[in-house]
């Protein structure tokens, strides 16, 4: 038993012994031993130590060796980042442009359709007040926008401001750069832009206008209400003038009683110096004791034309304010307040001049 024993005992000593010698016999013919897993250098190259690597590449890459340990560098009890800020943004910009799929290429000016003439429809709705350039683009897919007279049923068309007609729901758009404003005028005020001799005037109200407007008719300098004032030159000649007869609405302050075919006799007509005067509305709309307001109507634009219908009629105007021009109404707006027209209200008005 023991000396098997021992046997056993000296054969894990001789294969020891004999794997050590191996080791030796390997070291003596000056072939170096293969290093454990643990003891491996990834950063090597020319210069490298045994102590550690050399500094530059191996330093700066830390890992960058195929399996290499990624190490943190200590700097000033900080630690650095494994790679460089400007290698991370170079690897990104190449797999952006790995990944990104087929670039946009900027075609040259001279590519075919940018001889087009014109803006894009949507571009000019929108500087013309219908919103952003999105909700002008489902104004188009609505199938309310025409442009001389066709719909519109896709995107992207072309229009000259200066020539073509647009209009959105039947109302012709202001697509160039017009201004058209209300303005509540007030008693004592001259319908005129400018005063020789220093009165209050409309162009008080505008003085701070890039653009130069003008006034669209005019009002006795005591009758207060209504007054449109634009740079449409068109437009303007068209409101005032007969041939269109745009209607103009005002209430009158008169003391009664009045007949009941007061309104017969306006509508008949009132003989004038200048000729006959005719209403083409008129009522009643309140009545306190003696006093009275009434309604009159007409499309004519001659001087004094209510006050001097009604005062030949026998009823002279204690107070007159104009409460419409065309579709154009006061509503509540204040004395001597300024408010700009809204796009619907500007086709309004265009729609009543055939423009």
């Amino acid at each position: 038993m023991r000396s098997s024993g021992s046997g056993k005992s000296g054969g894990r000593g001789n294969h020891r012994g004999a794997g050590n010698n191996r080791d030796e016999r390997q070291q003596g013919q000056g072939r170096p031993s293969k290093p454990r897993p643990e003891e491996r250098r990834y950063d090597v190259g020319p210069g490298a130590t045994k102590d550690g690597p050399k500094a530059g590449r191996g330093g700066a890459a830390r890992g960058g060796a195929k399996g290499g340990p990624k190490r943190a560098q200590q700097s000033g009890g900080r630690t650095a980042p494994g790679r460089s800020r400007e290698y991370e943004t170079r690897a990104e910009e190449r797999n952006r442009e790995r990944y990104a799929g087929k670039k946009d290429v900027k075609p040259p000016k001279t590519f075919p359709g940018a001889e087009q003439e014109g803006e894009r429809l949507q571009k000019v709705l929108a500087r013309a007040g219908y919103g952003s350039r999105r909700s002008c683009e489902e104004l188009i897919e609505q199938a309310r926008v025409e442009v001389n007279g066709e719909i519109v049923l896709e995107q992207g068309m072309r229009v000259d401001p200066e020539k073509d007609e647009v209009k959105v729901d039947g109302l012709t758009v202001a697509t160039q750069s017009y201004q058209f404003f209300a303005l509540n005028k007030p008693a004592g005020v001259v319908s005129t832009m400018e005063d020789p001799e220093g009165r209050q005037c409309l162009g008080d109200y505008v003085t701070n206008r890039e653009t130069r407007l003008f006034h669209v008719g005019r009002l006795d300098t005591e009758t207060e209400g209504i007054i449109l004032l634009t740079n449409h030159g068109e437009l303007a000649h068209r409101l005032t003038h007969p041939r269109y007869g745009v209607q103009k609405t005002y209430v009158a302050a008169i003391v009664g009683p009045i007949p009941r075919d007061l309104g017969k006799r306006l509508k008949d007509g009132i003989q004038l110096e200048d000729g006959y005067a005719r209403a083409d509305h008129f009522r009643v709309i309140e009545q306190t004791g003696k006093n009275y307001l009434v309604e009159v109507t007409l499309h004519e634009g001659r001087k004094h034309i209510v006050r001097r219908m009604l005062a030949e009629a026998g009823f002279p105007v204690e107070k007159l304010v104009r409460t419409s021009f065309g579709p154009i109404t006061l509503g509540d707006q204040k004395s001597g307040w300024l408010r700009r027209l809204s796009n619907t209200e500007v086709g309004m008005l265009m729609k009543e001049v055939d423009l």
